[in-house]
């Protein structure tokens, strides 16, 4: 029941200075009056102007002090969940977080399940569900540009592009309904050529939109770098050299690394997701064959391969079948050991593989070209720039999924135009893209959906 009391601890379980115990719902006023006191052993929680914040204790059933405390009172409608709600700020132990939310829960309120405060707030008309989607991708965020489009969408980017959409949308589907049923006072002489106008640019709207979701993915996640190339090259060093420590083995034995070695870095606003193969050659090793596999499976899923030569030695069957590999793929080559004499020069590979190929001299050892390599990444992937104050990024793969939808519903209406059918075909595809782009923001939605949604939320929030 949507009218229950909920509570939950709100701050993560551990020792810290203060942790949060969060009550919402009718009965929260009362609830948390039946164990807290002032300083005057009086109960006053009833008597709370909203938006104020009151010291005093927890006390248990047998009037013992759980502990001193401060409580705020927000009065629905002006609360996250829009509903009464009061936070119990105490200190941050496991065991008087928990025998709080025990007396809380003593006392009327239900644990709440996870996301359950948002799911309210969307429930209750606080925010749509873009927004409350936002919630959830601020606390996950991994990188800065990741939490500057969640903080965008909160503040209602999203749910303002969606609004302008369905606004152009619903006018045309009454225009036509109204003059199919009063002919005689609206005509539809020469509206055909203006939807024809209309449904162009939403297309292109809509198209720019999805065009940016493999960015926001990105953005999301990160960037899916897979470290390539002979034994021996350099990759492990390379890793070593992006992460600013020793972190994979080196030596100069041949196939030293025959696992997968994953590990985060950080590029300016985004994150790399850097992965160092094994060495790819042929071998009986039965290990090494594994990990020559994996390096080869892992190369496939990419979003970026780094392939490293090392330029001190010649070009040899491996690195064909390497190149061959590579090819049609988004790759930087990374020409390295550059600090010792080199046996091919970068002009003589950018004729087997390609002259638009991107190559960067670089000594692993010595530190030189590596700052180039991240700057090559970003311009691959965002032309420099991560993101724009004035761009509004997919993210979310729901989204996506009903922007696609949106922009089939609206070619078919484009479609139905060029071959001359009836007003009545428009405005069936007209509804199906109003109803995909309210999916979104949470006005066409099944329960169960929303529940799926909410329940990856963490508890407390």
């Amino acid at each position: 029941m949507e009218s229950e009391t909920i509570a939950a601890i709100a701050t993560p379980l551990g020792n810290a200075g203060i942790g949060i115990i969060r009550v919402s719902g009718g009965d929260a006023v009362r609830i948390v009056d039946q164990v807290f006191i002032n300083g005057k052993n009086k109960h006053i929680l009833k008597n709370m102007k909203s938006h104020t914040i009151h010291y005093g204790f927890i006390i248990d059933e047998d009037k013992n002090v759980i502990d001193e405390v401060m409580v705020s009172y927000m009065k629905a409608p002006n609360s996250f969940t829009a509903e009464d709600t009061v936070e119990i700020n105490c200190h941050g132990g496991i065991l008087v977080m928990n025998r709080i939310l025990e007396l809380v829960i003593k006392n009327g309120a239900r644990l709440a399940t996870p996301g359950e405060f948002t799911k309210r707030a969307f429930l209750n008309g606080r925010i749509d569900l873009t927004k409350a989607e936002a919630v959830m991708d601020i606390i996950s965020s991994k990188n800065k540009a990741a939490l500057k489009n969640s903080i965008s969408q909160l503040q209602g980017s999203v749910y303002e592009k969606i609004k302008s959409l369905r606004d152009e949308i619903i006018y045309e589907i009454a225009f036509i309904e109204s003059a199919l049923d009063d002919p005689e006072h609206i005509s539809l002489d020469g509206y055909s050529e203006k939807l024809m106008d209309k449904i162009t640019f939403l297309c292109k709207d809509v198209s720019t939109l999805l065009s940016r979701s493999e960015n926001g993915r990105i953005i999301k996640e990160g960037i899916n770098v897979v470290i390539i190339g002979k034994p021996n090259v350099g990759k492990s060093s390379l890793l070593n050299r992006l992460l600013g420590q020793d972190k994979a083995i080196v030596t100069d034995i041949a196939g030293t690394t025959r696992d997968i070695i994953e590990e985060d870095i950080r590029l300016d606003e985004i994150n790399l997701h850097i992965i160092d193969t094994a060495g790819i050659r042929p071998t009986e090793d039965i290990i090494e064959k594994i990990g020559v596999s994996k390096s080869i499976e892992y190369a496939s899923l990419a979003d970026l391969i780094v392939y490293v030569m090392d330029s001190s030695i010649p070009l040899d069957e491996n690195d064909m079948k390497i190149i061959e590999m590579i090819k049609d793929k988004k790759c930087i080559i990374l020409f390295n050991k550059s600090d010792l004499e080199t046996q091919f020069s970068i002009e003589d590979l950018k004729d087997i593989i390609g002259q638009n190929t991107v190559v960067i001299k670089t000594s692993t050892k010595e530190n030189i070209g590596i700052k180039e390599f991240l700057d090559q990444i970003k311009e691959m992937f965002f032309k420099g720039d991560i993101i724009s104050d004035d761009e509004m990024i997919i993210t979310n793969i729901r989204h996506k999924e009903a922007f696609l939808e949106t922009y089939d519903s609206l070619t078919k209406i484009i479609d139905s135009l060029n071959m001359g059918l009836p007003e009545d075909f428009y405005s069936i595809d007209l509804l199906n893209a109003y109803n995909s782009l309210g999916r979104i923001i949470g006005e066409q939605i099944e329960d169960d959906l929303v529940n799926e949604i909410f329940s990856k939320f963490c508890m407390g929030k």
